[in-house]
């Protein structure tokens, strides 16, 4: 994996592996969507909704 991708997703992915923690422990039903849009100079933007929305921009390498 590319350093850029790999620095630029890290908090994505531990907030994903939160809020899946999250679902689990709750009594109740639970749901996580996500969302990535494409946007200029080589990155995307990825949207996790649980409940709230986390906003995160993630570079993407080359080729």
């Amino acid at each position: 994996m590319n350093e850029a991708l790999e620095k630029t997703a890290d908090p994505l992915k531990h907030k994903l592996l939160q809020l899946l923690d999250d679902v689990l422990r709750h009594d109740g039903f639970g749901e996580i969507r996500v969302e990535v849009k494409i946007l200029k100079r080589q990155q995307k933007e990825v949207i996790l909704h649980c409940g709230k929305q986390y906003r995160f921009v993630v570079d993407m390498p080359d080729g």
